[in-house]
């Protein structure tokens, strides 16, 4: 189970740089945005202003200082600017919400496809030291904060920004104490505001981690839901779970809890602000100092604040979430692939299939796994690699596909060093059987495709006919396109195989690569794929990595490793007869039950 890691600082500046990078591919589009804002934000004075010419002139219209006909016609006047006012808030507001959308999405699709393709594109150890869930919720947080900063720029920071200076200025003209009051009123409310929020930022991060962690743990839950029941443990993991969902709970109570003191504070200042904001017109008003429908604009104009003030401040939780979210999102982006390609690196075309380590000197962390390790492996050659479990036969595959780099050495492809190449033409150029053949939640026909997208039905049939799996599918209602499960879950172990071996052959390279391709398989099974993986050696330089000393009987040369060092060369039928490691395996394997001529393999018996 993954431990929740201490909350980190926000980098703001860090952060809003990344974010610029995203909205200056759009600053065409924001601009016009900000533009019908500040429009729309006018329309909400003007009315304002028609109202106090309603009360004004209805003032001087009862005291008998203005004619009937000379009232109608102001009104009149104010219901048509009213009217054209209203047409052009609706117009703005309906611009402001379909640029919007534009914006939200094309920037959200931009972060979602930078982050995707710069994970996918880190090294294999940073894909095999974080967790899955957790990288997926990280993205999709991303997307989201995107919007929700956004909406605090646009619909919560620049109209109130418009409405201070529109709404400011119009009271200072009609009474200088009123403005002051305004003023004062929002300087207040914002920096209690960011002061809150600034305290509880600590309080959002930990809330996040703790969700983060959650989710990953879930996925890794799922991921392994048949060990979890085949062993029993369903009690165990639901404890699991519990105990993550709780540490979420309290972090999440904590979080929120804040808005308490926020909200009460909010309260108490604009109520303060109101009482003034009332108070200095209306002695101003029995002064006669100023008209009742002053009194109504200072009030109504004031009142205009309200909601572009707490939309400011709902808008700055939005903000900092999304802070904190791309604070757990952009970490990726400072993580920079270990295996790097050469700027002069040109795409691998392998012709031959020679393969060569050349004195190679690996180190995995502090343990010291190759030293000088020398071996050549020749055109379409058949060469298998034993040993026990931690002697360094998978750690040569990961060095010949490049997901480590070798402290020292090299490694050769028809006398190329693989370094001199693009990492992902060089692993294009291989193909490779697994021991757990892991498929995409797709067809078999598209997970066999997958090795080779710009092959025709023809060739992608032809594959599965190799692979003996056309005969398989028969039985299956949708044939090819029967949708196989997530990892594969729906099809057998070696129904599975079959599916990698079909795709091995339509990938149909020079360097095949047979990573104990049947050892999780049941004899009868192994026995019928052994044969198709045969054909499909033939014409191919291949490299087979084995438990099961009975499956590379027929090797063209078997190379026993013990430590990251070769301690035994030669082909089986010699390699038995010595003492040595091999036939220490093969004592322990056959288990008494093969009489000494099944030893031998038949077609070297002179």
């Amino acid at each position: 189970m993954v431990r929740i890691k201490k909350a980190r600082e926000i980098n703001f500046k860090y952060n809003l740089k990344v974010y610029w990078e995203f909205l200056r591919k759009y600053q065409f589009l924001f601009w016009t945005i900000i533009f019908v804002v500040l429009v729309s934000a006018i329309t909400h004075l003007v009315d304002k202003f028609l109202f106090k010419v309603i009360v004004d002139r209805g003032t001087e219209f009862s005291a008998g200082m203005l004619g009937r006909e000379a009232f109608v016609s102001i009104l009149l006047g104010v219901m048509i600017a009213y009217a054209v006012v209203m047409l052009i808030r609706t117009g703005c507001k309906w611009i402001q919400i379909y640029l919007m959308n534009r914006l939200d999405t094309n920037i959200v699709f931009d972060l979602k496809t930078k982050f995707f393709n710069h994970i996918i594109g880190l090294s294999h150890k940073f894909h095999t030291t974080h967790k899955t869930g957790s990288m997926i919720s990280r993205l999709s947080r991303g997307g989201s904060a995107i919007e929700r900063i956004n909406d605090f720029f646009i619909f919560n920071t620049i109209p109130l920004i418009f409405q201070l200076i529109l709404v400011g200025g119009s009271l200072m003209f009609f009474d200088l104490m009123t403005g002051v009051v305004v003023a004062l009123t929002t300087f207040v409310f914002i920096t209690f505001s960011i002061y809150m929020q600034n305290i509880q930022k600590k309080a959002n991060l930990e809330f996040n981690n703790a969700e983060d962690m959650e989710k990953a743990n879930i996925g890794d839950f799922l991921t392994n839901v048949d060990s979890i029941k085949y062993f029993g443990k369903e009690n165990i993991i639901k404890s699991r779970y519990r105990k993550l969902n709780d540490k979420t709970r309290k972090t999440g109570v904590k979080y929120f809890d804040y808005y308490r003191v926020l909200d009460a504070g909010h309260t108490f200042i604009i109520a303060v602000g109101t009482f003034l904001l009332i108070l200095f017109p209306l002695l101003r008003f029995l002064d006669g100092e100023i008209s009742i429908g002053t009194v109504v604009f200072i009030y109504t104009a004031y009142t205009n604040l309200f909601g572009p003030l707490y939309g400011f401040v709902n808008g700055m939780r939005g903000f900092y979430r999304s802070m904190s979210d791309f604070e757990s999102l952009f970490q990726y982006a400072k993580i920079e692939n270990e295996i790097k390609d050469k700027t002069s690196a040109e795409n691998l075309v392998i012709k031959d299939g020679n393969v060569e380590f050349r004195d190679i000197s690996f180190n995995y962390g502090k343990r010291k796994l190759f030293e000088k390790f020398n071996l050549k492996i020749n055109k379409n050659e058949k060469v298998a690699l034993v040993g026990h479990s931690g002697c360094g036969k998978t750690t040569l595959l990961k060095l010949i596909y490049r997901l480590y780099d070798v402290d020292a050495g090299k490694i050769l492809i028809d006398g190329n060093d693989i370094k001199d190449f693009k990492q992902e033409s060089l692993r294009n150029e291989l193909s490779i059987v697994p021991q757990e053949c892991v498929l995409f939640d797709d067809t078999i026909y598209n997970n066999i495709a997958f090795s080779n997208p710009s092959a025709s039905k023809e060739e992608v049939f032809r594959a599965m006919k190799f692979a003996q799996l056309d005969e398989v599918i028969q039985n299956f209602p949708k044939k090819e396109k029967t949708i196989v499960g997530e990892r594969g879950v729906r099809l057998s172990g070696g129904e599975k195989q079959r599916v990698s071996i079909a795709r091995a052959i339509l990938a149909n390279k020079k360097i095949l690569v047979l990573d104990e391709a049947t050892s999780s398989l049941d004899s009868k099974t192994e026995h019928q794929i052994q044969k198709d993986l045969e054909r499909l050696m033939q014409g191919r330089t291949s490299i087979i990595i084995a438990h099961r000393l009975s499956t590379i009987m027929k090797a063209d040369k078997i190379i026993v490793m013990d430590n990251g060092q070769i301690v035994q060369v030669g082909k089986h039928n010699n390699l038995i007869r010595q003492n040595g490691l091999y036939r220490e395996l093969w004592e322990l394997q056959r288990g008494g039950y093969l009489s000494s001529k099944e030893l031998l393999n038949p077609d070297d018996i002179e």
